[in-house]
């Protein structure tokens, strides 16, 4: 079973993370158990993993509520959500289910609701909701990855109708706390070191740390170097198959959605596009009227970080993604190799850098008694002193510091500390 339905939380008080968060959405609930609801709907956002939907399920135990969900994988239109949600919001009972029980309320939890895409005459999914809201006699939720995406255009009436509740990644510190009640319940030997490796690479998505603690729990005993060989969540592969739909979709709306389910942010996802885009549309005019919407949605990205407008994300996601794909007027087949950004990969090699700096910068100043600036701008001499063997003892630097500040000598003196303790060992027998 996966045990992230094994120990989903049934009741609010034992979701963890986002105290705030569940306190606005108790209140809520309340004042619709007390037949005085301020606002008849709630939007639950934040992205994946954070307990939107567990809270929304834990609210509806602790009230009593019975549950009618309606998700992004059903075809949402006006006809769809008239004729589910609309007829569940509005009457007492519910004609295609018999299980429920008159008198009880029903909270109405619409997931995915971001992936509405409405094109051409089908402007009727947002404005379906927007219909139930106002005549509902049931509370309903409204659950989202992206706000904005959600709430633009005909949704901008949603943001006076709905409470808006931001649901944040959880803290390591309580996702660890998990773990271990796992474990102990599973019977799983594991070390703090790898329970803390575990929260720490799942990014405050509880779902996938406890996806990560179940794949290694074969061997009832896991340490940090278990944790290691995991790599991040196949985060590339990921990535690489969400570009191969996005590129090769022949419609706007596979484009976007495939876009908004791989969680990666505008910023970030157009250089992954950006990199890519030469090595499959090898039509001239086809990659040049791409590159025309990458270009448009590289200012738009401009204007969200001048303006701090994060509104504006979810157009430049949409033109990059789904003006990109509509772009091409070839069908491409066959195999295509998709490579790393290199933009991503140099600032990658530029923090990891940094991070070293730091660290001998560090190690200088505890010796010489000096602020870790004063050490930064030392560091030319050090260097030139750190290719003697005794000079670097005495500042006790790593072989991967050694490296940057002295090249290959570093190796040349490894190897030469290694044959030193080798002659002192065979001197001893």
């Amino acid at each position: 079973m996966n045990w992230t339905e094994k120990y989903r939380p049934k009741s609010l008080k034992d979701v963890i993370g986002n105290r705030k968060a569940k306190e606005a959405l108790l209140q809520w609930a309340k004042k619709w158990q007390e037949g005085k609801p301020d606002k008849k709907a709630a939007i639950l956002y934040g992205k994946a993993g954070v307990g939107k939907t567990t809270s929304a399920y834990a609210i509806a135990h602790d009230f009593g509520w019975e549950v009618i969900e309606l998700n992004a994988s059903d075809e949402r239109n006006r006809d769809i959500i008239r004729k589910i949600a609309l007829s569940g919001a509005i009457h007492a009972s519910i004609g295609f289910d018999e299980s429920f029980k008159p008198g009880r309320k029903k909270l109405i939890i619409l997931d995915e609701a971001d992936n509405l895409y409405e094109k051409g005459g089908d402007y009727g999914g947002k404005r379906a909701i927007i219909e139930t809201i106002k005549l509902t006699k049931q509370p309903i939720v409204l659950i989202a990855n992206d706000y904005y995406a959600l709430t633009k255009g005909s949704g901008m009436e949603l943001r006076n109708l709905c409470v808006q509740i931001e649901f944040k990644p959880v803290s390591r510190r309580e996702i660890v706390s998990l773990l271990r009640k796992i474990c102990r319940a599973e019977g799983i030997e594991a070390d703090d070191e790898a329970l803390n490796e575990i929260a720490a690479r799942s990014n405050g998505d509880v779902r996938s740390a406890i996806n990560d603690l179940q794949s290694l729990a074969y061997a009832k005993k896991i340490d940090a170097g278990m944790v290691r060989f995991l790599g991040y969540r196949d985060r590339e592969k990921e990535i690489f198959t969400g570009l191969h739909t996005i590129l090769r979709a022949k419609d706007m709306k596979t484009a976007i959605r495939t876009a908004y389910r791989l969680d990666e942010s505008p910023d970030s996802l157009i250089l992954w596009i950006d990199e890519n885009l030469p090595h499959e549309y090898i039509n001239h005019e086809d990659l040049y009227n791409a590159y025309e919407f990458l270009s448009r949605a590289d200012i738009m990205l401009g204007r969200t970080w001048r303006r701090q407008y994060y509104g504006l994300w979810s157009y430049a996601l949409e033109l990059m993604t789904g003006g990109v794909a509509v772009a091409k007027k070839h069908s491409y087949g066959g195999f295509v190799k998709y490579s790393f950004p290199n933009w991503l990969r140099a600032m990658a090699a530029s923090k990891q850098s940094r991070a070293i700096k730091e660290s001998i910068a560090t190690k200088i100043g505890a010796k010489m008694h000096c602020s870790k600036r004063k050490a930064m701008e030392m560091l030319p001499y050090i260097k030139k002193l750190a290719e003697d063997e005794d000079i670097a003892s005495i500042f006790e630097f790593s072989h991967e510091e050694l490296k940057f500040l002295i090249g290959e000598k570093a190796e040349e003196m490894k190897q030469k500390e290694k044959k030193r303790i080798s002659g002192k060992q065979k001197t001893l027998f």
